[in-house]
């Protein structure tokens, strides 16, 4: 498990080390996680892999689901997050 403070660290903790998914927060200083997403998606298209990301957010308004989504995320949860709604997401994304 890699832990970033912030969107600028964790896209630079995703390039020195492989991940299985990555949980983003969307709002986070520096780099916020659309951002983070931005260009971590970038990154892939060079190395032509795909780390699945969650988003996991306060933002819990109608089409903030889709906005996460849009932005190249591949789930979306809000907070306050359940254990069991998080065990799920990790099991769509990231299948045993």
């Amino acid at each position: 498990m890699v832990v970033a403070g912030n969107g600028r660290l964790a896209v630079e903790a995703l390039e020195a080390a492989g991940v299985d998914l990555v949980i983003m927060d969307v709002q986070m200083p520096e780099m916020d996680g659309f951002e983070a997403t931005t260009a971590i998606r970038k990154a892939e298209e060079t190395t032509l892999q795909h780390v699945p990301i969650l988003a996991m957010t306060a933002h819990a308004m109608k089409g903030d689901r889709e906005r996460c989504l849009a932005a190249g995320m591949d789930g979306y949860l809000a907070k306050p997050i359940r254990p069991d709604d998080l065990r799920q997401a990790i099991e769509e994304l990231v299948p045993a």
